[in-house]
């Protein structure tokens, strides 16, 4: 029997067969309506359907905000006031940093720790600033090794330019 299924005339002969689907009034035996209809035509209206309602959905959640209610998904107006609130909020911290280093140095002046004379705001906010060493600017040997390759790659490139 699976190989009468596969076979393909007989395939062919399901697939292509005309049936008629008949929509009658229970009550009168009245005919409604009446299709000539083919395995394959049902097939290939059953998917041409199923196509549109994807086709369909994704044009409707793709174009309109209802994309916002999808999880992973953020308006461009909440990534925009993300981006401000973090830039204030670095802004702030930075401030605060200055006005907690003020406060110190004049409470050290207050306290006799320091000469008055010494003191000016921008030595203390020339203070708060982080000074890096030589050794932290200096480039590590991995860095110097890419360097090197980057560089014999532009030669090359520049070499083979050249010949042409």
């Amino acid at each position: 029997m699976l190989k009468r299924i596969f076979n393909k005339k007989f395939l062919k002969k399901k697939l292509l067969t005309k049936n008629r689907l008949l929509i009658l009034n229970e009550d009168s035996f009245e005919e409604l309506f009446s299709f000539r209809l083919t395995l394959m035509n049902v097939f290939v209206a059953v998917t041409l359907a199923a196509i549109l309602i994807i086709t369909a959905t994704t044009f409707l959640i793709a174009f309109t905000p209802l994309k916002e209610y999808i999880p992973g998904f953020a308006s461009s107006e909440l990534k925009r006031e993300a981006t401000e609130l973090a830039l204030k909020s670095d802004s702030l911290s930075f401030a605060i940093k200055k006005n907690e280093a003020y406060l110190a140095s004049i409470k050290k002046v207050l306290n006799g720790d320091l000469e008055y004379e010494k003191v000016n705001k921008d030595s203390i906010l020339a203070v708060t600033k982080e000074d890096f060493s030589e050794e932290d600017l200096k480039p590590s040997e991995a860095e110097i090794q890419l360097r090197e390759e980057v560089l014999a790659e532009e030669n090359k490139i520049n070499l083979e330019k050249k010949k042409k």
